[in-house]
């Protein structure tokens, strides 16, 4: 069976030769030396004898933003990025981490009625068009050695959720959905209308499956707020999606106990990237009794676990994955990203376990 084939049949219930390994290699890729990396991550999965499964390494349309001007300004490890437009400025500010080797948004843009308006301004100026080209040639390569999935949505998650991490953060939002809430949804409404042409756009390709990067946690959301302002759109690209015979992936990283009520109730078929403590707050097993059968889980593998783990600890835990959703709808992968410094020994290791499971 090929890596393709057994991942396109784990998640839509169809008989398998063994359950999918694919490892999600965000953050520890790009921290390899430079020759490891050269092969490209494909061969490197396939090298180390996993199902290369590609979320969100393409965007299959372009946007381009009209009418807006972006000054941005750097001081040490401190960026501010102002978007000008005719009806106003909205600022945000990035801090680098050298501890993490990565950017954080410290300042979100939005935050007055205003402000509200001017965002709205920029999604009505925003002009998505098609870019499947690149995906195509890629996929062709691929062939059967594995499947890419894929992002859609402008920012590859809902528009609230984008508001939630993007442009308001949690505690703005929330009061803006109370002191002015009609101006909340209609810049939401041309959020998701240029969501919605992303979609068109990539159904139309030769991708079987789709993704999108919601991160869903209630560190940041409520299954209330989840329930009326995500679920609807979740449903809507569901809606989409399954008239042109695909599947819709579902990224959810956080703490998803109170949410998996809510998840449930939608129309995806993959719920990808789930999380033990300390990432998450669900095991596999919790999540998988709270989700319909239809509903296919990739994760299980925590990531500081992954790094931290004994060899030991790690065969115990992929062994009671494998042993809890055999013959259910499964991708086993370590949840979300891959801290670098994760031995390689771990991964060929679980590879092992994976091919061997059943057969001693």
């Amino acid at each position: 069976m090929t890596s393709k084939e057994r991942i396109l049949n784990a998640v839509t219930g169809k008989p398998v030769d063994r359950v999918p390994w694919s490892p999600f290699l965000a953050y520890y890729w790009e921290h390899l030396p430079e020759t490891e990396r050269a092969c490209g991550q494909i061969e490197y999965m396939k090298k180390m004898g996993a199902d290369p499964l590609l979320r969100g390494f393409h965007l299959l349309y372009r946007s381009e933003r009209k009418n807006c001007e972006c000054l941005s300004k750097r001081d040490g490890n401190t960026v501010v990025n102002t978007f000008v437009t005719k009806v106003g400025s909205l600022t945000e500010v990035r801090t680098y981490s050298p501890e993490a080797d990565s950017w954080f948004l410290t300042g979100h843009p939005v935050r007055t009625e205003e402000d509200f308006k001017t965002l709205q301004y920029m999604m009505e100026n925003t002009v998505i068009t098609e870019n499947l080209g690149h995906f195509e040639n890629d996929f062709r390569n691929l062939g059967e050695d594995g499947l890419y999935v894929p992002s859609i949505g402008l920012h590859s998650k809902t528009a609230f959720q984008s508001l939630v991490e993007q442009w308001c953060g949690t505690e703005a939002l929330v009061y803006a959905l109370c002191d002015f809430p009609e101006v909340v949804e209609e810049c939401l409404e041309v959020m998701r209308e240029r969501d919605r042409e992303t979609v068109r756009i990539s159904v139309q390709s030769s991708a079987e499956m789709f993704n999108f990067f919601e991160d869903s946690s209630t560190t940041n959301i409520s299954p209330a707020l989840f329930e009326q302002y995500t679920a609807p759109e979740i449903n809507e690209w569901g809606r989409m999606i399954h008239k042109e015979g695909k599947l819709l992936l579902h990224h959810a990283c956080g703490h998803l106990k109170d949410l998996l009520p809510k998840i449930a109730e939608t129309e995806i078929d993959v719920l990808e990237s789930v999380s033990p403590p300390p990432t998450g707050n669900v095991s596999i097993a919790e999540c998988g009794k709270k989700l319909p059968e239809h509903i296919a889980i990739i994760g299980g593998i925590e990531p500081t676990f992954f790094r931290n783990c004994t060899m030991e600890q790690l065969e115990a835990c992929v062994t009671e994955l494998l042993n809890d959703r055999e013959g259910k709808r499964y991708v086993l992968a370590n949840s979300d990203s891959c801290p670098p410094g994760v031995k390689y020994e771990k991964f060929l290791r679980v590879t092992e376990l994976v091919r061997n499971f059943r057969k001693g």
